[in-house]
């Protein structure tokens, strides 16, 4: 059995989130001690890790509980956490494609050689969007 402090600590999930967790369900309600202590089951702890990890990957709250529903039913093809999976992907992939087009926008911008504010490429450039090169 493990407090709350014991599984924040062990899974490096903040106390906090530990209880918003449990509030929405991605976690069990946990038992409680006569003192009315949280205490936690080493399967906690695993569901725990699983939802860190899936955050640190960058997947939402909706598809973690998702994929720990596929979880949950272990003869369940794995198709839908695949499904999951390949649209995260997709999303990730078009994030960085906006952000290097928003990488290569900036970088035009600041070769900026006005010698004072009135010629400056960067506030000129900010000030109308059509001296930009893409949309964002």
């Amino acid at each position: 059995m493990l407090t709350i402090g014991e599984l924040s600590k062990t899974s490096g999930v903040k106390v906090p989130t530990i209880r918003y967790y449990e509030q929405i369900g991605l976690i069990a309600a946990a038992d409680r001690s006569e003192g009315n202590q949280r205490r936690y089951e080493n399967d906690d702890l695993k569901r725990l890790t699983f939802v860190k990890h899936a955050r640190d990957l960058g997947f939402s709250l909706d598809d973690i509980k998702s994929l720990l529903a596929l979880k949950d039913d272990e003869k369940c093809p794995c198709k839908g956490a695949d499904d999951i999976l390949t649209r995260h992907l997709f999303d990730v992939r078009d994030r960085i494609s906006r952000l290097q087009r928003l990488e290569s926008e900036l970088e035009r911008m600041s070769h900026c050689q006005g010698e004072c504010i009135a010629e400056c490429k960067v506030i000129e450039s900010l000030a109308d969007h059509g001296h930009c090169m893409h949309e964002h």
